[in-house]
């Protein structure tokens, strides 16, 4: 036992070959899944009458809707999930709804423009692409590749036809790029406006950090999507969306329509333990106080950049109350920023360890939470977060220097 809290601790058993091994064997099972998914389909109906790339549908449809000149009527449950079963020739596939700012239905149109298969191949293998490219950014080392293409989330992500990829891809690189090319991390963060409830805490960050030009430049995007949305779409669009904002909160959040074991957040997580309503959002919001009063000091400090974006990546999943395990994605961002740091600096007790439980939680969380309503994916990151801010404080009270001929990524 001793030996085993040892490994642990020194993270030893992390080894490079296992590392190689893990996800090689995870990746041919994954692909075996869903060539299995795909063979006992019926077209594009997978064998529990859900579409194959399930939430996918409702991007597709919502792209249909709007190739018709009726975008707003995405917005309307009704009329979605009618559009929804048109594109499977009216089978009756589960409803999935449309809860994205205006400005998203730029891709819902793209994808739209070809048949479902075609658009969701595209969506996918384009957004997966953006997302290598983010973490190979980050950490320029060849295993990055495999290990970033195993991670779990990667599958979840594929499973739902979901947009993990993209947002992990926006915020890996809006801060690879923070202090080489602020504009174009701005227009980055300002994309990424697309799912607002992740970015809660990005203008924290960025105002404890003095970074001007990137704010600057996140809020000229978004002003620009909002402007090309009123354009081509007219105003009555925004106000479908905000008319809808209220059966996201009610249905789909507050009373679990998607189910508790699919949100990632503290809030599910004591709404599914029997707690209210106003209890849930209390929780949420201290620790949403305390994410942003300590995001608020990490990056007005001067600790080591990748310290402060693992920080902010988490602080992003774990400040809203609607966080989805397709979202775990985003996790990659702060295990490649973390371990860059980690394989510059070394590594203190348990840091390894952590990685690698932060690495496979996202194949584990939904279904422990199903059975025992244990978050697990919540608890992994907050001792993911306690950990950076640790280091944070352990490196500045040892003013360690930066080693010494290692080139920034």
């Amino acid at each position: 036992m001793t030996h085993i809290w040892q490994g642990l601790r020194s993270g030893e058993w992390v080894t490079a070959a296992r590392m190689r091994g893990y996800s090689l064997i995870l990746l041919g099972l994954f692909v075996l899944v869903f060539a299995g998914w795909i063979a006992v389909s019926d077209g594009l109906i997978s064998s529990n009458g859900q579409p194959i790339g399930t939430d996918f549908s409702n991007v597709y449809a919502a792209g249909t809707l709007t190739w018709q000149g009726r975008a707003a009527d995405a917005y309307a449950p009704a009329l979605q999930h009618a559009a929804e079963k048109a594109v499977f020739d009216g089978s009756d596939v589960p409803f999935y709804g449309w809860h994205y700012p205006p400005f998203f239905f730029a891709v819902a149109v793209l994808v739209a423009a070809v048949p479902y298969a075609w658009g969701l191949a595209l969506w996918l293998v384009t957004s997966f692409a953006a997302y290598l490219a983010a973490i190979r950014a980050v950490v320029p080392r060849h295993e990055t590749w495999l290990v970033a293409a195993a991670f779990p989330a990667v599958f979840v992500n594929i499973g739902h036809g979901q947009n993990g990829f993209l947002t992990a891809a926006l915020l890996g690189g809006a801060l690879h790029w923070l202090d080489r090319r602020p504009w174009l991390a701005g227009v980055l963060i300002g994309l990424l406006a697309y799912k607002p409830q992740l970015g809660v805490l990005i203008p924290v960050a960025l105002l404890a950090g003095g970074r001007c030009r990137t704010i600057g430049a996140a809020a000229a995007t978004v002003a620009a999507l909002v402007a090309i949305s009123f354009a081509m779409l007219g105003s009555g669009i925004w106000q479908a969306f905000a008319d809808s904002m209220n059966f996201t909160q009610t249905v789909v959040l507050e009373q679990g329509g998607t189910g508790w074991q699919k949100i990632q957040s503290i809030f599910s997580a004591v709404r599914a333990c029997g707690a209210n309503v106003p209890t849930a959002y209390a929780a949420q919001a201290s620790l949403f106080a305390m994410l942003a009063a300590s995001l608020a000091w990490l990056w007005h400090s001067d600790v080591a950049f990748e310290l402060k974006a693992a920080a902010l990546a988490l602080g992003c999943l774990l400040a809203t109350p609607y966080v989805l395990d397709y979202d775990l994605v985003v996790l990659a961002v702060a295990i490649a920023f973390f371990a860059r740091h980690g394989l510059r600096h070394g590594f203190r007790d348990f840091e390894i360890s952590l990685l690698a439980a932060a690495w496979i939680v996202p194949l584990l969380s939904r279904s422990v939470a199903g059975v025992t309503y244990i978050p697990l994916a919540l608890l992994v990151e907050l001792a993911f977060f306690g950990v950076v801010l640790r280091r944070a404080v352990l490196d500045r009270a040892s003013h360690a220097p930066s080693a010494p001929g290692v080139a920034q990524a």
